[in-house]
């Protein structure tokens, strides 16, 4: 069979950036000032309809620091999912806290039902404080990630932080776009519901600056917060006054030009995600296989297809299949290895893991550039559906 080179995700770039690159080289302002940096957070706060917004060096970057304006002191616990990226975890690390790993729903993301039993069982409650009966920390909040684009329950999860009195970050890094068209939270953006949100505009997501991310805060003064710390907690900028110790976590203007112009194209972008889903979807009907489906009542932004493979019916399990992909120059990738078995976190608590085991065994993430051609996406499901024959 034809070979060709497709790879997973990559970003979906044209020349009429220029000009603003262009514009940040004459003046002088590639770093962390210049116009570019406020209007692309302006342009985000507007499509995502968010109170605040704050770029930032990184998603993971976003992290550290609303952990930090959280309230997150050292020697406490987070409740964050395995199934993620490790991004969303080491900044509990950063942050002299420990997480506690909890197990994924069906859709991949943390399962609100385990998360009450968890608290419920595992942790006594008293005059608003958590604390883990098997550590005696304390717990202080839930970290949630949209996983793939796919918008949590976060209708259960909030219900369960207000009950509990823990804080929510969102980590929407995968999920601009994604919002929500039923229940409570009808008509809101992943990244708006919690105490804070962050986005990631890495090189693989829907929209990227070739690295930088943002904080979405609910009031001003979380947003001015996380400025202040992300520009090394200046108390008098003038005469170079620290009064606490801050980091150098801002976006820079030449990251931010390029989000400028990504963003007037992000409808564009979800569209062609959308119908590619979709294309997937209906060519993975059989055979053992099934592309993962997207929460009811909700608009997401179809980040990455997640195929699932019935090894027993398909014939070969996701590595073999990966691994003859590759040979076709189509690039996969399976979820990433589960957090609480990666050498960092051995010894950390994990909570009745077992979804997560059993979607990260069977999943394997396929091509979904934006700019990713019908042609090859046709050659995509040809290959893989060809290989179960041979």
């Amino acid at each position: 069979m034809e070979k060709k080179n497709i790879p997973l995700s990559v970003p979906n770039l044209d020349l009429d950036i220029l000009p603003y690159i262009q514009e940040t080289i004459e003046t002088g302002w590639v770093s962390t000032g210049g116009r570019f940096i406020t209007e692309f957070e302006e342009k985000v706060r507007e499509f995502i309809n968010a109170d605040y917004t704050r770029g930032v060096q990184s998603g993971t970057a976003g992290l550290h620091l609303s952990l930090l304006v959280l309230g997150l002191k050292p020697g406490e616990e987070v409740i964050v999912p395995t199934l993620t990226f490790i991004a969303a975890v080491n900044p509990v690390h950063y942050s002299h806290a420990y997480p506690v790993f909890m197990d994924c729903a069906d859709d991949l993301n943390i399962d609100p039902i385990k998360l009450r039993s968890f608290l419920a069982e595992e942790c006594t409650f008293e005059n608003g404080i958590v604390v883990n009966k098997n550590s005696g920390r304390r717990i202080k909040g839930i970290v949630v990630v949209h996983v793939f684009g796919n918008p949590a329950d976060m209708e259960s999860i909030m219900q369960i932080a207000a009950e509990y009195n823990l804080f929510v970050l969102e980590d929407a890094s995968e999920a601009l776009g994604s919002k929500y068209t039923e229940g409570k939270y009808a008509g809101k953006y992943c990244g708006t519901i919690g105490d804070l949100g962050v986005l990631s505009f890495n090189a693989n997501k829907i929209l990227t600056t070739g690295g930088g991310g943002m904080v979405i805060a609910p009031a001003k003064e979380l947003a001015d917060e996380i400025s202040f710390l992300a520009a090394q907690a200046k108390t008098d900028p003038l005469r170079f006054i620290h009064d606490e110790v801050g980091y150098n976590y801002r976006m820079t203007n030449i990251a931010a030009a390029f989000g400028v112009s990504q963003i007037d194209k992000l409808e564009q972008f979800l569209e062609t995600k959308r119908n590619n889903y979709f294309r997937y979807k209906a060519a993975f009907n059989d055979h053992g296989l099934t592309i993962l489906d997207f929460n009811a009542g909700t608009d997401p932004n179809y980040w990455f297809y997640s195929l699932l493979i019935d090894e027993t019916k398909f014939g070969m399990n996701k590595e073999t299949l990966m691994t003859k992909l590759i040979d076709h120059g189509i690039q996969t990738r399976p979820i990433w290895g589960l957090i609480h078995q990666q050498r960092p976190y051995l010894n950390h608590q994990a909570y009745q893991i077992d979804k997560a085991l059993y979607y990260a065994d069977r999943v394997l993430n396929i091509p979904c550039s934006t700019n990713l051609t019908t042609d090859d996406l046709d050659f995509v499901v040809e290959t893989i559906i060809s290989l179960k024959k041979t």
